[in-house]
């Protein structure tokens, strides 16, 4: 199983784009095969990425993830062909759907039919990625504009690799079908790996759908990494980045990570950690998130404890793993770097 890397975005542990090249600079010493970047309220992935690229030779360059609400689907294929040429074909587009905290609030896009729309938007990018005259007529997306002056345009610059990978979030059952019926690999985040192998079986029913075989999709769930003999300070590593997905990524109505944790039987602690989310803050939040469940979202604790669950996830379907780190300095991120790769090495 292989392993990945999400730098996040430039927050403040890696305060410069140095200490993030840095970073990511000794993941590709250690064999991992892939860097992810995340979208957040001023950082664009993809210029990121272009960046990175520079700086690295080997490492596979993934967007952890493009939100679609953000972009039209042809600025998203434009951005791939362009990185993906930058570095010689590492490039991996991820895409998601976001929510609609994100995309009516930041983006000013209705969140109706999320996933039509995805399906469009992928279907979309595809046509353009693949140098084909970009006609689409779906539900959510019609190109070009019905009585307009458009018309079906080729893409005048393409990618390295045809197909380029087209990687899709999803958390939900309908959501991973939909992974399976239209992507090359399915990006789950927060997943335990028993729920992971649970919903494989979603997975595989979207791919038959579609008539493909499941074992074509990649599976690489995406979860916070600390290693640490002391447990409880493993916890309190992700704790603060948990409690924000829990309790903060979303509204009241709509929390894709709390209704996740929901479905593992953590219902009553997730409404309990969003309460005080809305309540009191990050810090009071931080007070209602039982060790049980930080354990189930995140990969933390011991080196033995990290190996059986990075073994866990390679028997429950995971073809890669992507880590993300919330240790307290970029010293000590390097070093988690390597412990991560070792254990995997032995899992």
């Amino acid at each position: 199983m292989r392993l990945g890397f999400s730098i996040g975005t430039l927050g403040p542990v890696a305060a410069t784009h140095e200490a993030q090249l840095e970073l990511v600079r000794e993941a590709e010493r250690l064999g991992f095969d892939s860097v992810w970047a995340s979208e957040g309220y001023g950082v664009d992935p993809s210029a990121t990425l272009a960046w990175l690229a520079a700086g690295t030779e080997r490492i596979g360059l993934g967007t952890g993830v493009l939100q679609v609400s953000g972009r039209t689907a042809i600025a998203a294929a434009m951005a791939a062909a362009t990185i993906d040429r930058l570095s010689g074909g590492r490039f991996l587009l991820g895409l998601g759907a976001s929510g609609p905290q994100v995309a009516e609030g930041w983006h000013g896009q209705r969140y109706e039919r999320p996933l039509a729309y995805l399906r469009d938007y992928v279907a979309v990018v595809r046509t353009a990625l693949e140098g084909r005259p970009v006609r689409h007529d779906g539900p959510e997306i019609v190109l070009p504009l019905p009585e307009s002056r458009g018309k079906a345009l080729t893409m005048a610059v393409g990618p390295v690799r045809r197909p380029l990978p087209v990687h899709v979030a999803a958390m939900g059952p309908k959501a991973v079908e939909l992974a399976g019926e239209v992507a090359d690999g399915w990006l789950p985040i927060h997943f335990p790996p028993e729920h992971l192998a649970e919903m494989l079986g979603r997975l595989g029913a979207g791919a038959a759908r579609a008539g493909r075989e499941v074992a074509g999709v990649e599976v690489s769930p995406m979860v916070m990494a600390m290693v640490d003999d002391d447990a409880d300070y493993a916890r309190d590593m992700v704790r603060p980045m948990l409690a924000l997905y829990l309790g903060g990524m979303g509204s009241r109505g709509v929390n894709f990570y709390n209704r996740l944790a929901g479905r593992l039987g953590f219902g009553e602690a997730a409404a309990r950690v969003q309460e005080a989310y809305f309540e009191g803050g990050l810090g009071v939040a931080l007070e209602e998130l039982p060790d049980e469940l930080v354990d189930a979202l995140s990969l933390c604790g011991s080196p033995g404890r990290v190996r059986e669950r990075l073994r866990a996830y390679g028997k429950a379907g995971a073809t890669r793993v992507i880590v993300g780190l919330n240790a307290p300095t970029v010293e000590d991120r390097l070093e988690q770097l390597g412990w991560l790769a070792e254990l995997n090495v032995s899992a």
